[in-house]
């Protein structure tokens, strides 16, 4: 009951925040915050599901909301660029037209399905950052796994090297909480061992952690096909998608060039940006970065929430990207985004 209050009274506080940035930004103050320009995070692009537990569906948007959050950023002036163009555009001598940049991670199938059709109306260019432990099925997603396992039981038994987890799972709301208990402990240990362990116990209860990835991520051939399209550019996201910044140097390095050389076999090209698996502290750090910087990719970005200015540029490999987060799904909220209020407030 704690849990679910304070899930409450957090999604009450941001949209509060979004609603007051909102307000400021149409007023015209703190336009300092809004910078040059903006980065976004989509993950996936499909219909709402009207599953009671959904505990990932903050990565989900509908195609209505990604057209009225186009529509929205054209009527504030907004033009759309590829990623591999920002440091141009930010280098622009001033004042320019502000910019804004979509990226998708990981390369789920519903993107050409649901994102491509929207995308193609509006002449955006996206950018798809490719995991290859994902679309080779080398590799699985502990969150989708966990997801599958937990909705099938009524009680969680689970042992992972943070610890055992033996929770009620007899209600969508204990679901919840049973899932971000796993998510805890699979950072709270090492990753790699939770996520083998978390895969053994969904195999035992008739889950198959590879078959949810096949489902859902595009393979080799469909990132290929399109790849041809005017409109997508390819990054790179790693091979296993763990935390980078808990990886030793030579397992960094493997990480960010077996990533990058599989796109640029798939493309011809290799790519030139870089996404960090979860986007914060686990992966995007200043040691990180500096390997990024070595394995030849230009620009990288976290999902540090900010805006883009000149100053950018000072550190290219860790740049700030906005999530357009499923659960909060209406056009002034990607504008409130855009203007960086939200951001600055944030800070203090």
């Amino acid at each position: 009951m704690a849990g679910r209050l304070k899930q409450s009274i957090k999604r009450a506080v941001i949209t509060g925040g979004l609603e007051v940035s909102f307000c400021l930004s149409r007023m015209g103050l703190l336009k300092a915050a809004q910078g040059r320009g903006v980065v976004f995070t989509l993950h996936h692009v499909r219909p709402a599901e009207a599953e009671a537990f959904q505990p990932n569906r903050h990565l989900d948007i509908t195609p209505e909301f990604l057209d009225a959050a186009i529509t929205a950023l054209k009527r504030d002036g907004y033009r759309f660029i590829r990623l591999e163009d920002v440091a141009a555009a930010l280098a622009e001598p001033g004042p320019a037209q502000p910019f804004a940049v979509f990226t998708l991670d990981d390369g789920f199938r519903d993107n050409p399905m649901h994102a491509l059709p929207i995308f193609e109306k509006h002449r955006v260019p996206f950018t798809i950052f490719v995991c290859k432990g994902l679309s080779e099925r080398s590799h699985t997603m502990w969150w989708d796994t966990a997801a599958a396992l937990i909705g099938k039981q009524k009680r969680l038994t689970l042992c992972l090297p943070a610890g055992r987890i033996d929770v009620d799972c007899s209600t969508a709301r204990a679901k919840q909480s049973a899932f971000d208990a796993v998510a805890q402990a699979v950072f709270a240990g090492d990753e790699t061992k939770s996520v083998a362990q978390l895969d053994a116990a969904a195999q035992a209860a008739g889950i198959n952690p590879h078959a949810l990835v096949a489902e859902s991520v595009m393979d080799r051939d469909e990132l290929q096909a399109l790849g041809r399209h005017p409109l997508v550019s390819y990054g790179a996201h790693t091979v296993s998608h763990r935390g980078l910044d808990a990886l030793g140097d030579t397992e960094i390095l493997a990480e960010l060039n077996e990533s990058a050389d599989y796109v640029a076999d798939i493309t011809g090209r290799r790519p030139v940006t870089f996404a960090y698996p979860y986007g914060d502290a686990r992966s995007a750090t200043p040691r990180t970065a500096g390997y990024v910087q070595w394995a030849g990719l230009k620009l990288a970005v976290t999902t540090r929430p900010g805006t883009l200015s000149p100053a950018s540029l000072t550190a290219p490999h860790l740049l700030p990207r906005i999530s357009l987060n499923g659960l909060y799904q209406k056009p002034r909220y990607v504008q409130a985004l855009a203007s960086g209020i939200p951001s600055r407030l944030n800070r203090g």
